[in-house]
């Protein structure tokens, strides 16, 4: 049995006892040590997001493999690991053309017909949120949803990189290809927002704005290496960053999920500039180009987890962590048990904060 935190309705969690299945040939069995608290949890904890229920969310952990299936060849008893929700199959088009962040992972799933992988008192299937299921004790996963890291990597720091970390620094690195000197402005500043600005100066970018209605946020953006930060709410900050920036940033990362942040990131663009999408929206929202955006060659773009390839950039990233050029201690507000994880969310609504982390026993 496992201590989970489960959405039963829309609105909150309750704490309930859960049992895992054994691990099936590709199956991977995990003691959760830390799991964050992502934005994305909250939409379907808040209805944003249809899901069925009940469902145990949470996919930004780490933890240490406990057991493994027959066929397992990735990771092995005793190993740390970081949980990824872009499981990937490795045979479809997508995969095979190195894009796998867009797999939709159909074969890292348990077939309909077969047992589920989390049930409660008398046999009652809780459903698995994207391919996850974190906030719990134990995870039972597919072997393409986490890899292997260096022991050395204290969990909790590890357990943001499995989405803020690779959604931000894989915008930068993967998604957007930044260069050396050209200039990046980052539209909200929470988790992702903050990996973001990292990510941006490890990549040396020339100048890197940090966008955000809240100083707060702000401040800890400064900490993580922008150069200049801006008020989401003031009325000229369009016009702020053309001044910074002598014309607009080559690439403008939005990192809340608004239609306010992605329709400012776009306006923030100079000539040929690229505005990405990292932000799960509103359902019913639309970021377009105008004629003039179009004719300038500039572009809009969507990167799903920051279009990862995460079992080469996780552990690249905990390496960044361990020399010194990641900051992820300024990204975590605060550590707290399962228990509290209700008003850790309430805290995440108040937007001040940044990330905050349940830490397993």
């Amino acid at each position: 049995m496992a201590k989970a935190a489960i959405l039963e309705q829309v609105g909150g969690l309750t704490i309930g006892e859960v049992e895992l299945a054994d691990p099936a040939p590709h199956e991977v069995l995990i003691d959760t040590k830390a799991c964050g608290l992502c934005h994305s949890d909250l939409h379907f904890i808040d209805g944003a997001y249809p899901h069925p229920l009940p469902a145990i969310p949470g996919h930004e952990a780490a933890g240490v493999v406990r057991a493994v299936g027959s066929e397992v060849k990735t990771v092995k008893p005793g190993d740390h690991v970081v949980s990824c929700l872009s499981a990937f199959c490795g045979h479809c088009e997508f995969c095979v053309t190195g894009r796998m962040a867009l797999c939709m992972g159909a074969d890292t799933r348990r077939e309909q017909t077969a047992a589920p992988r989390i049930t409660r008192g008398g046999g009652e299937t809780v459903n698995q949120m994207l391919n996850l299921s974190a906030f719990a004790e134990q995870m039972l996963i597919h072997e393409h949803a986490c890899v292997a890291i260096d022991k050395d990597m204290p969990l909790d720091r590890a357990a943001v990189i499995g989405c803020a970390v690779t959604t931000g620094a894989g915008a930068i690195f993967n998604a957007c290809s930044v260069v050396p000197g050209e200039a990046v402005a980052v539209v909200g500043c929470g988790g992702v927002g903050l990996a973001t600005v990292n990510a941006a100066k490890i990549a040396g970018a020339g100048k890197v704005i940090a966008i955000d209605p809240l100083p707060e946020k702000r401040q800890l953006a400064q900490v993580l290496g922008a150069t200049h930060t801006v008020d989401a709410m003031a009325d000229d900050a369009v016009e702020q960053v053309m001044k910074i920036t002598g014309g607009g940033v080559h690439h403008a990362i939005e990192a809340v999920g608004r239609q306010a942040s992605a329709d400012l990131a776009v306006k923030l663009l100079r000539r040929g500039g690229t505005a990405t999408i990292l932000g799960m929206m509103p359902l019913d929202c639309k970021v377009g180009l105008g004629a003039m955006d179009l004719l300038s060659g500039k572009k809009l773009q969507g990167a799903i987890m920051g279009m990862n390839h995460f079992p080469v950039d996780l552990p690249r990233l905990v390496d960044f962590y361990m020399r010194g050029l990641l900051d992820l201690d300024t990204i975590i507000a605060e550590r707290i048990p399962l228990e509290k994880i209700n008003e850790g969310f309430e805290k995440m609504k108040q937007g001040t904060s940044a990330r905050s982390v349940i830490v397993f026993d």
